[in-house]
C-alpha cells in the first residue's frame, strides 16, 4: 500500500513537470528543425548535427557553430565563440543549484545538464517544487520533455534538409539573426546599454574581418564585445 501511495506520487509530480514543459516543446521544435536544416547546409551529416544537438543541447551555440563551420571556422575559433556565449550559464547554474538545495547530489548533476535559457525561466517560477517529496521529477520531467523535442526537432530538420530545394533552405538563414534578436530585444528593453555592446562587437567583427578569418573575427567581437560590457555596466544596480 505504502509503495502504490508512492508510486501515484511520483507519477503525479512527473506529469506535472511534463505539462509545465509542454510550452517549451512548442516553441522548441520549430526552432530545432530550422538548426537542423542550417547545420545540413552548413556541411553537417545528418548524425553530426543530431549527436550536436545531443551533446550540446543548447540553441543559440548550435546556431553559432553551425554559422561558423559554414564559414570554414576552426575548432579552437567555435569553442572559444561558444563559451563565450554560454558563460552566462555559469550564473544560471549557481541559481538553479542553490534553489535545489534540497534536491539529493545524485539528481543535481543530471538536472543541471539539461539547464537552458527556458527550463532555468520556468523551474524559476516553480520553486516549491524543490522542496516536495519526489520534487526532482517535476524538473526531471521539465528538462527531459525540452530535451527531447530538441533533439527530435534537430533530426527533422537534418531530413528536411535534404530534401527541400536549397533556395528555401538557404532562406531560413534569416532565422538565426531573428534568435539572436529575439534575444538582445528584452534586454536592450531593461538597458540601453546592452545594445551598445552589442553595437560595439559588430563593429569589432567588421574590423578585424579586414585582417583576419571570420573565425577568428567573431570570437574576437564577441569576447572584446563582452568585455567592454564590464566597463559599461559597472554603475548598473543590483
Amino acid at each position: 500500500m505504502g509503495i502504490g501511495k508512492v508510486d501515484r506520487k511520483s507519477t503525479s509530480v512527473f506529469k506535472r513537470g511534463l505539462a509545465v514543459g509542454f510550452p517549451i516543446m512548442l516553441g522548441y521544435i520549430p526552432i530545432a528543425i530550422t538548426y537542423g536544416v542550417l547545420a545540413k547546409q552548413s556541411g553537417l551529416s545528418l548524425l553530426e548535427l543530431t549527436f550536436m544537438s545531443v551533446f550540446v543541447f543548447a540553441g543559440a551555440s548550435q546556431f553559432m557553430g553551425a554559422n561558423m563551420i559554414a564559414l570554414g571556422a576552426g575548432a579552437v575559433e567555435i569553442i572559444i565563440a561558444t563559451f563565450v556565449l554560454n558563460f552566462r550559464h555559469f550564473v544560471m547554474s549557481l541559481s538553479f543549484m542553490n534553489r535545489m538545495r534540497p534536491v539529493a547530489l545524485k539528481w543535481k548533476l543530471p538536472l543541471s545538464m539539461g539547464l537552458t535559457d527556458e527550463t532555468f525561466a520556468v523551474s524559476s517560477l516553480h520553486p516549491e517544487e524543490a522542496k516536495e517529496e519526489k520534487g526532482y521529477l517535476f524538473y526531471g520531467a521539465l528538462t527531459l520533455v525540452a530535451y527531447i523535442s530538441w533533439v527530435v526537432g534537430s533530426f527533422l530538420g537534418g531530413v528536411l534538409g535534404e530534401v527541400i530545394p536549397e533556395a528555401l533552405s538557404q532562406s531560413m538563414g534569416v532565422a538565426l539573426y531573428a534568435m539572436f534578436i529575439g534575444l538582445l530585444v528584452p534586454s536592450v528593453k531593461k538597458e540601453f546599454r546592452v545594445g551598445l555592446i552589442a553595437i560595439i562587437a559588430m563593429l569589432i567583427n567588421v574590423i578585424c574581418l579586414q585582417f583576419m578569418s571570420s573565425g577568428w573575427a567573431i570570437v574576437a567581437g564577441t569576447v572584446l564585445g563582452g568585455f567592454s560590457g564590464v566597463f559599461l555596466l559597472k554603475g548598473e544596480k543590483e
